[in-house]
């Protein structure tokens, strides 16, 4: 079972927060922000969660909160409402910002495209090696983001949450991204570089491990006997953080 609130948060700050990570990542996706001036998109979701995400020259970064200055404001009356933005089947009104539509239009879709493409690859894509490296980067970032609001949101999640102790782990692929699972009293938030002291620790062994694991292609216990996932530190930090993972995929699916 799934809920409609904490798809929302994953929406929100794993999927088009993983936009940030899209434009570090490749040119393509800062060829469509022409902008030298600013540009914001608050987004304000009735019950749910509010983000601004701000674009200029090339890059984007995304901030807690629908700030009031945000240059387009994108209010939604429910999560469902939200949810149904990233599916295709809600074609959001501003309420602020008409004069900028095409910004949204020109550069804001085809940067959501570029995005899908890469978090729902043809298979023949990922046969270029550049391709399968950000698709794969991409994909970490979405369900290391998506692991904390599961933990923070979802009741199996939280219930999860609640057993882990305060403390830094880090998550990462070796050669390739690292991200910190912060917790504190029992909330969690993920930061998308390595902690500098953490509490425990899981490496996937390389990008393509990594990416048979997002694709359920192997087996994770198999791969922790193997040794092919490298696990320390306080381990009942990472059971529970396991458990957690467990509901990535049904949100993600």
């Amino acid at each position: 079972m799934t809920d409609s609130k904490t798809l929302a948060y994953i929406n929100m700050y794993a999927v088009l927060g993983t936009l940030e990570n899209l434009c570090e990542l490749d040119e393509n996706a800062r060829a469509l922000l022409t902008n030298k001036k600013l540009i914001s998109i608050g987004f304000d979701v009735k019950g749910g969660p509010a983000a601004t995400i701000m674009f200029k020259n090339g890059y984007c970064r995304m901030e807690d909160g629908c700030r009031s200055d945000c240059t387009i404001k994108l209010p939604f009356s429910s999560c469902e409402k939200f949810n149904g933005l990233i599916d295709g089947t809600v074609t959001p009104i501003p309420s602020k910002g008409l004069l900028h539509i095409g910004f949204l239009l020109k550069s804001f879709v085809p940067l959501t495209d570029l995005l899908s493409k890469y978090m729902r690859p043809d298979p023949a894509d990922l046969e270029d090696e550049r391709f399968f490296n950000i698709s794969t980067s991409l994909m970490f970032y979405t369900i290391t983001v998506a692991l904390s609001q599961i933990g923070n949101n979802d009741e199996i999640g939280r219930f999860s949450a609640d057993h882990i102790v305060d403390g830094d782990i880090k998550m990462s692929i070796a050669g390739g991204p690292a991200a910190t699972i912060r917790v504190r009293n029992h909330r969690m938030i993920t930061v998308k570089k390595a902690p500098e002291k953490y509490r425990a620790i899981m490496e996937f062994g390389g990008m393509k491990l990594a990416r048979d694991l997002f694709d359920g292609k192997v087996n994770a216990v198999a791969c922790i006997g193997a040794g092919t996932i490298k696990m320390g530190g306080m381990i009942s930090m990472i059971d529970n953080v396991n458990r957690i993972l467990d509901r990535v995929g049904l949100y993600l699916a």
